[in-house]
């Protein structure tokens, strides 16, 4: 199907926003239905976002590409606390773990564990898109050492480890159903602010 977003354009008009989220849209939507990074494909794409091929190839140089803006999308930007206290913080970026605002998010997250496992430049794929977040959890645990809230020989990144991990399997694996949802951040970042704080 061919729109005509696929019309030759003028130098310098912008791309239609419009083709571009429905793209996006349309990329997610297959990939929460079931269909595979490996078996999606552009033209299933194309068909779902009422576009022609050539508006995806005028955007994205590939489906790898399209994938990696689609997952960004998906995910948001990183939160950004407030900065009024390590723990205040601290409760703000956990509460973010495996909290999707999409519920796509929910039904995609879990199916690309053996995409990441399997392939390196997924691995890598999903390393950018958890670092920013790593960074700014890094920061506020550092920001807490330098005002001496903080263990002055704490382990940063294991730190980070402990304040991720349950959240990570209770979201995505729902490990144990009787833990309050609404609680666990904060009773996850005193139970680690326990053993971390400077005495």
């Amino acid at each position: 199907m061919t729109t005509t977003a696929d019309a030759p354009r003028p130098p310098g008009r912008p791309r239609s926003v419009r083709a571009d989220e429905a793209i996006i849209e349309a990329t997610l939507d297959l990939l929460a239905e079931g269909s595979t990074i490996e078996a999606i494909s552009v033209e299933a794409i194309a068909a779902r976002a009422g576009v022609g091929k050539a508006t995806i190839y005028r955007r994205w140089p590939g489906k790898d590409a399209l994938l990696r803006d689609a997952l960004r999308t998906l995910k948001g930007e990183p939160p950004q606390p407030a900065g009024h206290s390590v723990r205040e913080d601290l409760i703000t970026l956990v509460s973010a773990i495996g909290h999707n605002v999409d519920p796509r998010a929910a039904k995609i997250m879990p199916c690309l564990v053996p995409e990441v496992k399997r392939s390196p430049e997924r691995y890598a794929f999903y390393q950018s898109i958890v670092e920013p977040r790593r960074a700014v959890m890094r920061e506020v645990l550092r920001r807490g050492i330098r005002d001496g809230d903080l263990r002055a020989d704490l382990d940063v990144e294991v730190t980070m480890a402990m304040l991720t991990g349950p959240m990570l399997i209770q979201r995505v694996l729902n490990w144990n159903p009787d833990l309050d949802e609404k609680t666990l951040p904060e009773k996850v970042v005193d139970g680690v602010l326990a053993g971390i704080r400077a005495r």
